[in-house]
């Protein structure tokens, strides 16, 4: 009888009344049904033969099943997928159900044409995108300088070979063609630099870092900090000249004069971060020289910086573990042991498990050419080292545990090497730093390494006396540099200073306070000559006339002549400078209450705001605040060797050295992008 009042129902119908018909005959069994409606809705039986879908968000409940109809799940999809239900859904459900909409299967027609639409959109016609040779040509010129490949890749046989399997219109390319394509992207992208600087409101300061090649060449590598018209501290390389003769004391006044030519900075340049392996007392007295002669000498050349702090604290780091090379080779082999080999390494944790040691790191080992892999090895190690001790005891075959002493005096070594790891960490962020941000850490160590010289305990003071020393030079040369960039942080200004300096210098510290006090007054004053308009000419004739007439008369007796009467614009030019206030601005500043300290502080962007408040202290703040304090890449920061040239490098014209070099510094930017077609016949002859 059933089965009889059933047969005008749907194949679907059926289905459904089988699998309520199943969940009443096995209730304790779950069956899940295929249909993703039924996340949102649940089946409520209302009579003998009434079954309704009721809406797990909203409570509404849907006509499902009456006696031998079936009202189906469409009405109920709509109701989910179409934002029906009032209390709504999420972004997922929908794609969920469009996902089920498009992949159900349906008959007749219908499901044809979805699948044919299907396989439409999936497989686009291979003649869709046009060939271009001159965009493969400029997209390989761009691979070769972002990935530091080889020129000569583009003739070898099996690249030739793979491209064109990719691309059989392909046409190979010539060493020279691709060179050509390598400048057009390097003239393109530096006279998009060069209007950037040249919008920009204040200076450029540069640091100079010298790499040799296997033939003993020198190549300066110059990098310009600025801070762009929208108040971002922007680091980019700006030439690569080579010097024939590195170890010369002038080696360096050609490039810099180069780079100032090259980039328009003759007016612009505020100071010079040196790298210290060259730089001498004979050298920055020459590159002194240069730069009064271009009218740069602020604070008569002490803005000329000789050390870079990156390689300081490498310096600092090398030396320390050198000086304990051999528990720092103990603990090595230790960690060596353990993680060169499956059996040791399952022992090893096994032994941590029992022990319960609560350390979650992993024992790593070092690549010597980078001191925080080092640093890192001795910490982790050093939270494991009764690990290794019960290892010692269970495993015969190791044997070069330290002992306890020794673990004692590795973790004392970590106390001192996180000072310098933390420091050198600042510099190694894709956004650089401004400059008042490293004197926190600066100030930190020159204090920690001043305490442990004095220290009771021999071992401490005998690892930490020449740290100090070493430190100490780096201090004297950077400090008025670091204090003054603090200083033009609103959250610390001179109380910083004050604060750092008394416990430092002791009874000293008022003289040293003294000192940046005055230099932040002598730089403010540069600033405010600098913003006079110029004098009128009828000023500058008159007073070239009055030099000639003070050869005949004495100093006193040529002014008393003059009563004034000489200088008809020189009481104009003194009321210009009086109503400028010169040490307003500054005052007004250093007197008002400190900011805040929180740590997503943007100084560049407080002094952007308030640059009408503070118009000439804005354009001074910008420019101190962008002076860089290191000389090296941000990848090269924790190096223990120099990073020299390569031999492919090396042997290029000075000029592709630089094209390359610059090109992928700039196009990490992507700010330019040039038509695909032949390039500038004029860039053929600079190679």
């Amino acid at each position: 009888m059933a089965t009889k009042s059933m047969q005008g129902v749907t194949m679907d119908t059926l289905t459904t009344l089988n699998e309520i018909a199943d969940s009443e005959a096995q209730p304790n069994k779950f069956r899940r049904k295929k249909s993703i409606v039924w996340e949102h809705f649940t089946i409520e039986r209302i009579g003998a033969d009434c079954t309704r879908a009721c809406c797990k968000k909203c409570k509404k409940s849907f006509a499902y099943i009456s006696g031998s109809k079936l009202a189906g799940t469409s009405h109920l999809k709509r109701h989910i997928a179409l934002g029906i239900c009032p209390v709504g859904r999420t972004n997922q459900d929908k794609n969920q159900l469009t996902s089920f909409n498009s992949a159900a299967p349906t008959n007749g027609s219908a499901g044809a044409t979805g699948k044919s639409r299907k396989r439409y959109r999936a497989n686009p016609g291979p003649t869709s995108v046009p060939f271009d040779q001159a965009r493969c040509y400029h997209d390989i010129a761009k691979m070769i300088i972002q990935h530091d490949y080889p020129l000569e890749m583009v003739e070898h046989s099996g690249f030739n070979k793979f491209v064109q399997n990719l691309q059989p219109l392909f046409s190979s390319v010539s060493v020279d063609t691709i060179q050509e394509h390598i400048f057009n992207i390097y003239l393109g992208e530096k006279q998009n630099l060069l209007n950037i600087i040249g919008a920009i409101p204040g200076r450029v300061s540069l640091t100079l870092n010298l790499r040799t090649s296997d033939q003993n060449l020198g190549y300066v590598f110059i990098t310009g900090y600025f801070v762009d018209s929208d108040w971002k501290l922007r680091c980019r390389l700006l030439n690569v000249i080579m010097v024939p003769f590195p170890d010369s004391d002038v080696a360096f006044n050609h490039a810099v004069a180069a780079c100032l030519t090259d980039w328009c900075l003759e007016t612009k340049l505020f100071t010079l971060t040196l790298d210290q392996s060259v730089a001498n007392v004979n050298v920055r007295k020459n590159l002194g020289h240069l730069l009064s002669i271009k009218g740069v000498n602020i604070l008569n050349g002490q803005l000329i910086i000789g050390s870079c702090c990156a390689r300081v604290l490498s310096d600092l780091a090398q030396y320390a573990l050198h000086y304990m090379r051999a528990i720092v080779e103990k603990v090595r082999q230790s960690v060596k042991f353990v993680k060169t080999a499956d059996a040791h390494e399952e022992k090893f944790l096994e032994l941590k498990r029992q022990l319960q040691v609560p350390s979650a790191k992993e024992l790593i080992v070092d690549d010597q050419t980078k001191w925080d892999t080092t640093y890192q090895m001795l910490m982790t190690a050093s939270e494991l080292k009764e690990v290794f001790s019960c290892l010692d005891t269970s495993d015969p075959d190791y044997k070069v545990t330290p002992t306890m002493d020794e673990w004692k005096q590795a973790e004392i070594l970590c106390e001192y090497l996180k000072l310098f790891f933390d420091a050198a960490n600042l510099l190694t962020s894709p956004t650089y730093s401004t400059a008042d941000v490293l004197f926190h850490e600066v100030w930190k160590i020159q204090l920690d390494l001043m305490q442990a010289a004095r220290s009771q305990d021999r071992f401490i003071r005998d690892l930490t006396r020449p740290l100090q020393e070493k430190f100490n030079e780096y201090w004297n040369d950077c400090n008025l540099v670091l204090a003054v960039a603090v200083v033009m942080d609103p959250r610390f200004k001179m109380k910083l200073v004050e604060f750092t300096f008394n416990k430092i210098y002791g009874e000293e510290a008022e003289t040293w306070i003294k000192i940046v006090d005055e230099g932040v007054h002598e730089v403010f004053c540069d600033y405010i000559v600098q913003s006079l308009p110029p004098p009128p000419a009828s000023f500058v004739e008159e007073a070239n006339d009055n030099f000639v007439i003070k050869s005949e008369f004495s100093q006193e007796d040529s002014f008393l002549a003059t009563n004034g009467d000489a200088f008809p614009d020189f009481e104009v030019y003194l009321d210009i400078i009086n109503n400028q206030q010169m040490k307003t601005e500054l005052d007004q500043y250093l007197e008002e209450s400190l900011m805040p300290r929180s740590q997503d502080f943007d100084v560049l962007g407080w002094w952007r705001i308030n640059r009408c408040k503070y118009p000439t202290l804005s354009k001074m703040a910008s420019d101190i605040l962008s002076i860089p304090v290191c000389t090296v890449t941000p990848d090269s920061v924790f190096d223990t060797v120099s990073r020299d040239l390569d031999r492919h490098r090396s042997s290029l014209r000075p000029i592709t050295i630089e094209a390359l070099s610059c090109s992928k510094d700039w196009l990490q930017y992507e700010s330019w992008e040039p038509p695909y077609g032949t390039p500038d016949a004029t860039v053929k002859v600079e190679y």
